[in-house]
């Protein structure tokens, strides 16, 4: 499976703001979707189902360490699997550290605001130009610093944000593509009964 690195969708909810960005980054990867199920609300579900289990011990280690400076941080809860379950990818809907800012068919925002930056990731579904049987999943993310402080944060996270989003990305197509075959299978199960 190939990720690519890729420019913002220009029919972002991020690139149509007047908003300027300090940092911005988007990658690409394409899954199967032949019923055309598979919305940005999927993916965002699979974005919170499907990372590898390094990032989330390196998202322990920074909530560690930027408590120290009083910026935002969210537990790991005990009732995960449950959240997960009921969690609808609604705007205002928070998950960990992550809020939905928006939601349309093809794309969902999420991020947080703090004191020291600004940052949102967009999950942008959009149809594969070449495979209709296929679709393409953007992963985009912006940071705006309001301070030194966020520019002095960033600075060490940057190096692994470029490897915890393709890995990340990787993850949610698989997810996805095992989401859309257990849908035709349900599908089909039905259409025998």
């Amino acid at each position: 499976m190939k990720i690519l690195r890729t420019i913002l969708p220009p029919a972002s909810v991020l690139t149509t703001t007047t908003r300027s960005y300090d940092y911005t980054d988007s990658y690409t990867g394409t899954f199967e979707d032949k019923d055309d199920t598979i919305t940005a609300a999927d993916a965002c579900k699979a974005f919170f189902r499907s990372g590898p289990q390094w990032v989330g011990k390196l998202f322990i280690l920074r909530n560690k360490i930027v408590a120290v400076f009083g910026l935002k941080t969210a537990e790991v809860p005990k009732n995960r699997q449950q959240l997960l379950d009921n969690f609808t990818c609604r705007p205002g809907e928070q998950l960990g550290l992550f809020k939905v800012y928006s939601r349309t068919d093809n794309e969902v925002i999420l991020g947080e605001d703090d004191k020291h930056l600004d940052f949102r990731i967009s999950l942008f579904v959009s149809p594969h130009p070449q495979d209709q049987s296929s679709k393409v999943l953007t992963l985009s993310t912006t940071v705006v610093f309001h301070n030194w402080l966020g520019r002095l944060y960033f600075l060490p996270v940057k190096p692994f944000h470029k490897l915890i989003v393709p890995a990340m990305l990787k993850g949610i197509v698989k997810q996805l593509e095992k989401e859309a075959g257990s849908k035709d299978f349900t599908t089909k199960a039905n259409s025998y009964s």
